[in-house]
């Protein structure tokens, strides 16, 4: 799949938004990326995995398991599993901070494979490498589906494989542009949102 292929699924799936977004990062867009619009179709949810599992394979990261985010990274980390024949797990918050729970458990220096729907930041998926840290595994990079870091300031400090990248511009809360200052800003998911 190029880029126009992959990007020609996510407007298909009626999952590229336009807006004014407040991310889970606490920065503001004009532009969100609804994954799961794209996931809820299991085809394409497969063939764009497939995809970005053939990337992980080129670049060679030996991984035994993969611990994906929740939420946004359960569904992708789950057919990525699948993709790449390894068991994968999802941690999620507790009090704040991620840890795994639901029975699941890393084998001392399991090397993780971290997957993402999509990094802005690199926030989550370097909160999810505390997590893996405790658990005793051993985080080796972060894949995801789209990587829309652009000129934020990253925090990744893990190799990034992703199947898109998109320069679409973030703002902090106190510099919005007059466009976004006249749109009132919403979470994504909060309510049904039109995509463009």
């Amino acid at each position: 799949m190029n880029d126009s292929q992959i990007m020609q699924e996510f407007k298909d799936a009626g999952a590229i938004l336009s807006g004014h977004f407040i991310l889970s990062s606490g920065l503001h867009s004009p532009n969100y990326v609804q994954c799961a619009r794209a996931l809820m179709d299991t085809a394409r949810g497969e063939r764009l995995c497939k995809a970005l599992a053939a990337k992980v394979k080129a670049v060679g990261h030996k991984v035994d398991v993969i611990v994906a985010p929740a939420m946004g990274g359960v569904v992708v980390g789950y057919e990525m599993g699948r993709q790449l024949n390894i068991p994968s797990m999802f941690c999620e918050r507790v009090d704040g901070k991620f840890t795994l729970r639901r029975g699941f458990g890393l084998e001392q220096g399991q090397r993780v494979l971290i997957v993402e729907d999509v990094v802005t930041t690199g926030k989550s998926s370097m909160e999810t490498v505390e997590c893996i840290k405790e658990h005793g595994g051993v985080a080796v990079a972060v894949t995801s589906l789209i990587d829309r870091r652009g000129k934020n300031d990253v925090t990744l400090t893990l190799p990034l494989v992703s199947l898109l990248k998109l320069d679409i511009p973030t703002y902090k809360p106190d510099a919005l542009p007059p466009e976004l200052q006249k749109i009132p800003a919403i979470k994504p998911g909060s309510r049904f949102l039109k995509a463009s």
